[in-house]
């Protein structure tokens, strides 16, 4: 059996334990409908990475042993490292509760809240086509499983607010450190001319470019915060103060038509190609990578097959300063691959970053290839 569809078969296995601990009741905001090519799939790719609805059973709707098989099922899509990082991104919701006073509440009883973190099972695990997803504040995960193996991780969402905290005795709390470090590292050892390459604008967008869209494509530009939520608030006064914190990020970062012409994404790749970079700087670009491949289980991930040339036609681009602690974006793209990064809001302490494969996200490539076969 594949590594691919041993890791298949555990999603499965622990899914089938979560559904069965649950009730009729529990079962019916927790299953979703059976993958497929067309519009009853519209809801398993919707995702956010805002405080809002996820879709699926949250943690508060669930009894403590049921949330242990929850998480049980989440970290089968995760490595050791990647369920540590998810869990404690979790835990900051407490930390940005205080950081915010404790008053935010997003039109809900309490805004920054670790129990709202949405699952949801789509189709019947170990038969057929069937995936799963789980989300919530600056957390979404993506996974689709067809002919027994587990065929797309995408997007594959984590954030962090705040970013950088502080811990006693003088340590820092940086889930997302070398998500940061390492690319900072790799733009501080640019020649000049590649610089010119790689360095699209002085100004970082306040958010991912590519924002929370199903697919991506030619021209896409930054949504703002207001819109990438499942829908308006049903309290007109909460609804204005969220416009109201959506436009004082938008203008806190001052984009122009032209900054968002900079800034927009393109099939084609823009920045400096892995061709043109040095042997030290091609290993902190595929170290990089791996910031963001190494969130899955090895049996998923694409990081062996960025040896060598491979890494030639991937691309890395930058904006904003490359001082730490000032706003700054990046993204990483190559055939199949985007990544992108943001820390821009609240003083730069409060990162965005996101793995996305822009021809199979939510495993649509494989889900249109099934349709045509069962068509012909």
């Amino acid at each position: 059996m594949s590594d691919r569809r041993e890791l298949a078969a555990e999603m499965a296995g622990a899914a089938q334990a979560w559904l069965g601990l649950l009730s009729a009741e529990q079962h019916e905001t927790a299953a979703g409908a059976r993958p497929a090519a067309g519009a009853s799939d519209d809801e398993r790719r919707r995702w956010f990475y805002t405080p809002t609805d996820h879709g699926g059973l949250t943690f508060h709707q669930q009894r403590p042993a049921q949330q242990q098989a929850a998480m049980r099922l989440v970290a089968t899509g995760l490595s050791r490292a990647g369920y540590v990082t998810v869990a404690t991104i979790i835990g900051l919701e407490n930390v940005l509760d205080h950081a915010d006073g404790f008053v935010t509440t997003f039109d809900r009883e309490r805004g920054r809240d670790p129990g709202l973190y949405y699952l949801r099972v789509f189709g019947e695990p170990g038969r057929g086509t069937w995936g799963w997803r789980f989300g919530g504040h600056h957390v979404s995960l993506n996974n689709l499983v067809a002919d027994g193996e587990v065929v797309a991780t995408t997007p594959c969402f984590l954030g962090a607010d705040p970013a950088s905290s502080e811990l006693l005795g003088g340590a820092v709390n940086r889930p997302l450190a070398r998500v940061e470090d390492l690319a900072r590292e790799l733009v501080g050892s640019l020649t000049e001319e590649q610089r010119r390459r790689a360095i699209l604008s002085a100004k970082a967008p306040a958010d991912l470019v590519t924002g929370n869209r199903t697919t991506i494509g030619e021209g896409d530009r930054i949504i703002s915060l207001a819109g990438i939520w499942r829908g308006p608030f049903a309290d007109p006064e909460q609804q204005d103060k969220l416009q109201e914190l959506s436009d004082r990020i938008d203008e806190a970062a001052g984009f122009a038509d032209a900054d968002h012409e900079a800034l927009e994404y393109t099939v084609r790749a823009k920045g400096v190609a892995g061709a043109d970079l040095s042997a030290a700087q091609r290993d902190l670009l595929r170290a990089l990578l791996a910031t963001y491949f190494d969130r899955v289980p090895a049996a998923v991930s694409p990081l062996p097959a960025y040896e060598g040339s491979s890494l030639d036609a991937v691309h890395f681009a930058w904006a904003g300063a490359t001082e730490p602690g000032e706003p700054h974006y990046y993204r990483v793209q190559g055939p199949r691959l985007l990544l992108e990064w943001d820390n821009t809001q609240r003083a730069a302490n409060h990162a965005h970053s996101v793995w996305r494969d822009p021809a199979n996200d939510f495993g649509l490539d494989v889900l249109s290839a099934h349709r045509h076969e069962h068509e012909h």
